[in-house]
């Protein structure tokens, strides 16, 4: 087998990779333009304002469901409340462990490189997002979700044994579908100014962590032995289940007086649902298709999942 070195050309289905210390320089570039604190970026003392959502409607878990032509506004306003509470609950269960997978890829690599170098700055983006959703469910006055005990554990097998493309796969599936809901979020005038302006920052520096991401994982994917790249087509599917699963923990339902069961089943018969989440995973199953995670049974595990049609 050739072993391929940072110093060779790499190509693969979307052509020539570009220098890895190059693309993070750029990166840097951009982060020291385009970064936020949102402490001071952000009016947190700004009262909650009367009758708009935290979330658009069109993008919650039970919108064109017969469970949703029965609830009020008020109660469709809350469900929106409490999902926008578990999403971000879930963003910063998620970025707790790409920070950790970010310090194990660097952990053997030149401390002093560009590519580290970016690698330290997108943690310090992750902590202050982490402490901004934190926030963002305080002020909305909804409590946290914690996704379900099993996949708080299995993660934390995950931190120890994933491997470097199977990082950078996994931080791509729970960047870009959430990616792709929080830019239809910030625009929308019907949303909290609070949430706008929590999505609008989440969106510019995500753009970059998503650009260093897929960088990375083309260039293992390439470079990567077999075994790992099919632990990697096997992981994501699974990765991809779970992400799923988590997406909106079922206890809110019940904490806007909805039975959880009839709920969740709903969501899952739901033709909008599948939809909306399929859209949002569109652009990465479509980028992964490409560079080759999606074959053999990682794109079966895709669409069982319903991010895959």
């Amino acid at each position: 087998m050739t072993t391929v070195t940072e110093s060779e050309v790499l190509r693969d289905a979307l052509g020539l990779l570009r220098d890895r210390e190059q693309v993070a320089e750029r990166l840097l570039e951009s982060s020291a333009k385009h970064s936020f604190d949102p402490d001071k970026e952000l009016d947190w003392d700004a009262p909650i304002e009367d009758g708009k959502w935290f979330w658009p409607p069109e993008l919650l878990s039970l919108y064109d469901t017969p469970l949703w032509r029965k609830m009020s506004e008020d109660q469709r306003r809350e469900l929106a409340r409490h999902e926008a509470a578990s999403l971000a609950s879930l963003g910063i269960w998620f970025e707790i462990i790409l920070m950790q997978l970010l310090v194990r890829h660097i952990y053997d690599k030149s401390l002093t490189s560009n590519h580290v170098r970016y690698a330290l700055t997108e943690i310090a983006d992750e902590c202050r997002h982490s402490m901004m959703f934190a926030r963002m469910i305080k002020k909305g006055g909804a409590p946290t979700y914690r996704v379900p005990k099993v996949y708080h554990n299995l993660a934390r097998v995950l931190k120890t044994v994933s491997t470097t493309p199977g990082s950078f796969a996994a931080t791509l599936l729970g960047e870009e579908i959430l990616d792709w809901m929080q830019r239809l979020t910030f625009p929308d005038e019907r949303i909290q100014s609070i949430v706008r302006g929590v999505t609008r920052i989440h969106v510019v520096e995500e753009a970059r962590h998503v650009r260093y991401a897929r960088e990375e994982l083309r260039r293992q994917m390439v470079s990567a032995p077999r075994w790992e790249r099919e632990l990697t087509r096997i992981s994501c599917g699974e990765a991809a289940r779970v992400f799923a699963t988590c997406f909106v923990s079922p206890q809110v339902y019940e904490n806007v007086g909805l039975d959880r069961r009839e709920a969740v089943a709903q969501v899952k018969a739901s033709g909008h649902r599948r939809e909306v989440m399929q859209s949002g995973a569109g652009r990465l199953t479509e980028f992964l298709d490409d560079i080759g995670v999606m074959n053999g049974v990682a794109r079966r595990l895709w669409k069982s999942s319903g991010l895959l049609a």
